[in-house]
């Protein structure tokens, strides 16, 4: 897909207000470390994750994605958003939309269309590429993307887990250490046609890949208010890195662009090892992109967007830069964009 008129408007994020460090969760789990003969220091080596974040107990999804949103709309009408997409993993509950209450929260116009749009940690990015077509058609001028993501139950729920299982065993853990990585965090952005931005940064375009025999790698089940989530980590790895593989070439023919065009690279936030087996294999530099995952963890679909947030704030981007967006997604789903940086 090629967009011609798609502007990246404006974004915010929302940090969260606490944090757990690597050294927390393995202290909380010391009788199992010791029983398992695991050695402390082991989380944060192996994953690059120093600390992940969360919220109050109680603390909706819809208002951590509202207070994100709340920061774009002081300097945007209000009025004037035409669609709004809820994308968090995370919601309130499964009916109504979360994007019913957010929608009431920013006091959203009535003729604003609303829906929530999940799709694990391309939440984000799957809604970029749905409404971009919207935008790009005429049939919307602009659309306000959320995501709230709030790991405290999820962590909560599977350290008590493994601290109360006895036999739960050095092979017996490996399948929630994924879970131990998952952090929170806040996001909007706000896209629109390029008559109500023409300076912004460009969205091109790009191409999504779906690997729906993966689908059982990581699978996450329980409420609103709680999950429990396993993960074979390393199958995992193994498979995304070859979708992302075919997805960075197709995305590249659609752009027309070379692996050597790329000036700034923005992945998908997940620990090290993904980090560099994925830059690797698509032959990207490993000193041109930005990360943070070391202070947030894997925050889910608010990760990339919060990361490219992240980089702006560090001025990392220069003008005309192409920065090539890397998503990917339990599913398997892997959703790739081009971006020209004009501010």
């Amino acid at each position: 897909m090629i967009f011609k008129s798609l502007r990246l408007h404006s974004y915010a994020y929302q940090s969260p207000e606490m944090f757990y460090t690597s050294d927390d969760i393995e202290n909380e789990l010391t009788e199992l470390y010791d029983r398992a003969k695991l050695p402390k220091g082991r989380l944060e080596l192996q994953t690059g994750i120093k600390r992940r974040g969360f919220w109050p107990k109680g603390t909706p999804p819809s208002s951590i994605a509202s207070f994100a949103a709340e920061k774009i709309l002081k300097n945007f009408p209000r009025e004037k958003i035409d669609l709004l997409l809820h994308a968090s993993v995370c919601r309130d509950f499964l009916e109504p939309a979360t994007a019913a209450v957010v929608h009431s929260n920013l006091k959203l116009s009535s003729h604003c269309m609303i829906s929530d749009l999940s799709n694990a940690c391309l939440g984000v990015l799957s809604s970029i590429f749905m409404a971009g077509q919207m935008i790009e058609t005429g049939a919307i001028k602009t659309a306000l993307i959320v995501s709230g993501e709030n790991a405290g139950p999820l962590l909560d729920q599977t350290i008590s887990y493994l601290k109360n299982d006895p036999l739960m065993d050095r092979k017996k853990i490996k399948p929630f250490i994924a879970s131990l990585t998952i952090g929170s965090a806040g996001v909007a952005i706000l896209l629109t046609h390029e008559s109500l931005a023409p300076n912004a940064p460009k969205i091109l375009g790009g191409s999504t890949l779906t690997d729906s025999s993966s689908a059982h790698l990581c699978q996450g089940d329980g409420s609103t208010q709680g999950l429990m989530m396993e993960t074979d980590s390393e199958a995992l790895l193994k498979a995304g890195v070859k979708l992302s593989k075919d997805n960075w070439d197709k995305c590249k023919s659609i752009l027309n662009w070379q692996t050597s065009d790329v000036d700034k690279i923005i992945p998908h936030q997940v620990g090290v090892a993904h980090r560099h087996a994925m830059l690797t294999e698509l032959g990207l530099p490993l000193d041109r992109d930005f990360q943070t995952f070391e202070l947030f963890g894997n925050t889910g679909s608010a990760a990339l967007p919060l990361t490219l947030i992240k980089a702006a704030e560090a001025n990392f981007f220069k003008p005309n830069d192409k920065v090539a967006l890397l998503g990917i997604g339990s599913g398997l789903t892997s959703t790739m964009l081009g971006m020209e940086w004009n501010s």
